[in-house]
């Protein structure tokens, strides 16, 4: 698979990488109809890279077939108008059936959820994002990397051996830390992707991010979208401007140690009448009086 270049891959990575929220139904179950009007809102709003089963899409709270019917659903509401980066992870057989399932429907990319385990050696992380990628050496691979403790020589290690691991989703909270990362795991071999969304993304784009996901883009596009221009073009102070404008919204997010990351994204849908408020345990719905506040923010921006 050499001859695989993944150039449109890599540019849609240099991007808005938006992670759709799993609307639910007031039965519980994901409600198809209205996660294809959100997926259409954020298509028509010019958003060109779309993660199915991502966090703020719940990963973690769906099963497996919820997961497949998100895939499915996210590949066909898009067609030809996204590329399509599908979350992978959980068990390394459960991991690699979801990337073929991904290829199946004709998605581009996987993107490798950090493995949740108690105990994760530096090798044996090469040794799981290897198995995965030399699964489906048709897909672009990115790793999603929140672990501080890797090294960035260790992706290096992995780049080695699978071509097509082309990009990194970046989320350890340490602007520093990414900079050295970067450039230890070689800083044009791979598109880096700042994965703590817009709060982190002037500071990660300094250090050569080009692409950054996003859970408000849900909520308002042309907000990220006004951030993504800005950085692309070296204007720092007008990134900062749209930096302002949704800090109290990211900054709710984050609290309690990021508990309504989704939370607060489907408050502000439920707000703008897009979706149920509903979210999966361990997640919680927001109390009243911080609904109030997040449909204030919102309110604000012109969505």
């Amino acid at each position: 698979m050499s001859s695989v270049t993944f150039e449109a891959q890599r540019a849609a990575l240099a991007d808005v990488v938006a992670i759709p929220v799993t609307p639910f139904a007031a039965d519980g179950s994901v409600d198809p109809a209205v996660h294809r009007s959100l997926l259409r809102r954020l298509l028509d709003g010019g958003i060109r890279t779309l993660t199915p089963n991502g966090n703020t899409g719940e990963f973690y709270a769906l099963t497996p077939k919820e997961r497949r019917l998100v895939a499915e659903l996210t590949v066909e509401e898009a067609g030809d108008r996204a590329a399509i980066l599908v979350g992978v992870g959980h068990d390394l057989p459960t991991a690699i059936a979801s990337a073929r399932h991904a290829r199946e429907l004709g998605a581009g990319m996987v993107m490798v959820h950090q493995p949740v385990h108690p105990y994760v050696s530096a090798a044996g992380w090469v040794d799981y994002h290897r198995a995965i990628a030399e699964a489906v050496p048709e897909l672009g691979v990115v790793p999603y990397i929140r672990n501080s403790q890797l090294a960035g020589a260790r992706l290096a290690e992995l780049a080695g051996h699978c071509p097509n691991v082309i990009g990194v989703k970046y989320a350890v909270p340490d602007a520093a830390r990414f900079a050295a990362f970067a450039r230890d795991a070689g800083l044009d071999r791979f598109v880096w992707v700042a994965g703590l969304a817009e709060p982190y993304a002037p500071s990660y784009f300094s250090a050569g991010a080009t692409g950054f996901t996003s859970g408000l883009v849900n909520v308002a596009p042309s907000v990220s979208l006004d951030m993504v221009e800005a950085l692309r073009s070296g204007d720092y102070p007008a990134a900062m401007k749209v930096w302002e404008q949704i800090r109290c919204f990211e900054e709710l997010r984050a609290a309690h140690g990021s508990a309504n990351n989704v939370t607060v994204v489907k408050e502000a849908l439920a707000a703008l009448g897009l979706c149920r408020r509903d979210v999966r345990p361990p997640s919680r719905p927001l109390p009243e009086d911080e609904r109030a506040e997040v449909a204030a923010i919102v309110a604000g921006w012109s969505v």
